[in-house]
């Protein structure tokens, strides 16, 4: 196992891309922390840990965009395990979408702080445990509007392309202290927020729902969703010894959408 006595924190842990790093995290030894704002989803996903692998787990109500609520977070974590965090995978996020001149100011601020702020104030806490161990993998779940925006996304793609700025600069300040930043930046991903996101474009344009998801999956070369599977094997080698030599990156998993 290849990470036996790590102690890994996953930020929207409940469901989707979250879940299936947490699962991947436990079976390679690591005892993880599942945390979101959704209680009744972390509980089953740690029992489903705790169930189907030898790892310890622990469940975790969480508002990513309050610093205050980060803090008690990286709290319980170290109560309950008596260390700091030494894995940390910022997936907690929001998409939403509206034309530029009707994004209003909630929902403009409501992405920077969900998906940046959030990722700042939990990589902001989890520095200091792993920068005392000599040993860290800060993990971001950006997207390939991160790198590319798109219409009707603007404070999706503007948080999104934070969170790379933030990578890369996190990424420098404790490359030589035995710590890695990275950014995945997934394509479209065949999970719940996918399908609401479908479900919406049927209701604003009456547009049939699996037509949407045929043009969707032309975007990538490959002609399909990528897989939450996907995200959470680079997300393993991320996490392991075998990928310290990847540091400050920004790697697309889209099929080839963003080249």
């Amino acid at each position: 196992m290849r990470l036996r006595n790590k102690l890994a924190l996953v930020t929207g842990g409940g469901r989707g891309i979250g879940r299936a790093i947490a699962l991947g995290l436990a079976r390679e030894g690591a005892s993880v922390a599942v945390a979101a704002r959704t209680s009744s989803q972390v509980e089953q996903v740690a029992d489903e840990i705790r169930r189907g692998t030898q790892s310890e787990s622990l469940a975790l109500a969480c508002d990513v965009s309050d610093p205050e609520s980060v803090r008690r977070m990286f709290a319980d974590v170290t109560g309950k395990f008596g260390k700091g965090v030494s894995i940390l995978v910022n997936n907690a996020g929001i998409a939403e979408s509206a034309p530029l001149i009707k994004t209003d100011d909630d929902l403009w601020l409501r992405h920077l702080a969900i998906n940046l702020n959030g990722t700042f104030y939990c990589t902001r806490a989890a520095l200091p445990a792993m920068l005392e161990q000599g040993w860290g993998r800060i993990i971001n779940i950006a997207s390939i509007a991160g790198k590319a925006g798109a219409p009707y996304i603007a404070a999706y793609a503007a948080s999104k392309h934070g969170v790379l700025g933030l990578t890369s600069s996190a990424a420098l300040e404790v490359a030589a202290r035995g710590i890695t930043v990275n950014a995945i930046c997934p394509g479209y991903v065949d999970t719940e927020m996918t399908s609401r996101a479908l479900e919406h474009i049927r209701a604003k344009t009456g547009r049939p729902a699996a037509e949407t998801l045929e043009a969707i999956k032309n975007m990538s070369a490959q002609k399909r969703l990528i897989t939450v599977e996907e995200v959470a094997a680079l997300a393993l080698l991320l996490a392991s010894d075998e990928g310290r030599g990847i540091n400050g990156q920004a790697i697309s998993v889209d099929g080839g959408t963003v080249r």
